[in-house]
């Protein structure tokens, strides 16, 4: 078996001495440059107040004050787009984007890869040993992070233009930070984050582009792809993660390793984005169907060998086989949607964004919360209702509007899904506001 995804898990005793080394290497504001010298001018520059407020346990890495944000964010934005469907919020259809595209935009982006980044940024440290993102520096990009969701809510053209601008130097500073980390320490492995990453930062600047200039169709068809992108990101994480987890937590677990499917699977649903990409341009002679019923079905043969039902009375297990389960069903739906009138893209979809975005994002982020703050990895149990309600919030948004009952299944999972990330941060935001534990 290939070297796992070592983020969050019990760390040896080499890896506690070599973090040990590190931080005694690095000084508490995370320099990289060997240069002590150009630092200290650097802070002699700034006044002793923000200096101390930098040094707060909330800005130590990137996963503290971004998983906070982003699922408060989620909370909030799901609850807009629940009032604005019910009529409730009209100022919604005011902002600089269409409201569609504006709850798309804060859920993908604003949520999801802003969660997908701070993992990354995350557990490049301990891939490197090198410091990652943390003090000033990390405080200037939430600051970053926050103006965009302001600036969007602005029918404003030139506040537009700042919120588009904003958001490119938010990727790029990540991208450029991640890249520098996993090239100097020649971490091979995880160059392929570097161009996916970079890939889902055009996206982002391509959909608010488009919309704003009033093509929100395009806009549309390139928050699908980015979708698409996000669940081979999902593919590759998880495919390190979730056995590795299963065989040291789940009940006897018998993991089989698939080095074939592994192989098989980013190449088939590299295609399929390919294919589904060009289809909005111009007539192909094959549909995207086969491709993407392909990869889910190779989603679902590696989750077989990963022994799913060892992890049934670990939360932290099971939610997360649960959630790379609606990856291979939501890929096979997507597929059969372009087969069949029955099944709509759009329901489909949300068995991808819903139950493997959301609860892939919820299992990982209860899991590195505690990892990577010192803590036993044993969450609250009313953690255990908040995976279940993902779930549950995943099931009804897909199967309710098969029997014409849409707004009560987008209710129901707007419910859920407020619910479950309310009860991640009422017993999260302290932890990742504190020290961490020895």
């Amino acid at each position: 078996m290939s070297q796992p995804l070592r983020m969050i898990s019990e760390p040896t005793k080499q890896t506690l001495s070599s973090k040990t080394r590190l931080n005694q290497q690095l000084n508490s504001t995370g320099d990289l440059s060997n240069r002590p010298g150009e630092m200290d001018h650097i802070k002699n520059s700034l006044p002793a107040q923000v200096l101390d407020f930098t040094q707060l346990p909330i800005w130590d890495l990137a996963f503290r004050p971004w998983f906070l944000i982003s699922t408060l964010s989620s909370v909030l934005s799901i609850g807009a787009w629940l009032l604005f469907l019910h009529g409730h919020l009209p100022a919604l259809a005011n902002t600089g984007l269409t409201p569609l595209a504006w709850h798309i935009h804060e859920m993908l982006f604003g949520f999801g890869a802003t969660i997908a980044v701070a993992f990354l940024l995350t557990a490049a440290q301990t891939w490197t040993q090198k410091r990652s993102l943390n003090g000033s520096a990390l405080l200037c990009l939430t600051l970053i992070w926050l103006m965009v969701r302001t600036l969007l809510w602005s029918s404003d053209h030139r506040l537009q233009v700042i919120a588009i601008v904003l958001q490119g130097i938010w990727w790029l500073t990540c991208i450029s930070f991640l890249a520098s980390m996993v090239f100097s320490a020649k971490s091979r492995r995880n160059y392929q984050f570097i161009p996916l990453l970079s890939v889902m930062m055009l996206l982002n600047m391509s959909f608010l582009i488009a919309d704003f200039t009033g093509d929100t169709k395009f806009a549309l068809h390139l928050a699908h792809i980015a979708i698409l992108t996000f669940g081979l990101l999902v593919g590759i994480v998880g495919g390190r993660v979730i056995p590795f987890f299963t065989e040291r937590g789940g009940q006897n677990a018998t993991v089989t390793a698939t080095p074939i499917l592994d192989k098989i699977l980013p190449v088939l649903t590299i295609i399929g984005i390919g294919v589904f990409a060009m289809s909005q341009f111009t007539r192909l002679p094959m549909t995207p169907a086969i491709l993407l019923i392909g990869a889910g079905t190779i989603h679902l043969l590696r989750l077989l060998h990963w022994d799913p039902l060892s992890t049934r009375k670990v939360p932290l297990l099971w939610s997360l086989q649960l959630a790379y389960f609606f990856l291979g069903l939501g890929l096979i739906m997507l597929g059969i949607s372009f087969l069949t009138h029955s099944i709509a893209f759009a329901d489909a979809l949300h068995l991808i964004t819903i139950g493997t975005v959301g609860g892939m994002i919820l299992a990982m982020i209860a899991r590195v919360s505690l990892g990577h703050t010192g803590r036993a990895l044993k969450p609250h149990p009313s953690l255990n209702m908040a995976f279940a309600l993902i779930f549950i919030g995943t099931a009804t948004r897909f199967l309710l509007p098969l029997f014409e009952m849409s707004s009560l299944g987008w209710d129901i999972s707007a419910v859920c899904w407020i619910a479950a990330f309310s009860l991640f941060i009422w017993h999260y935001a302290r932890i990742l506001m504190s020290q961490r534990v020895s």
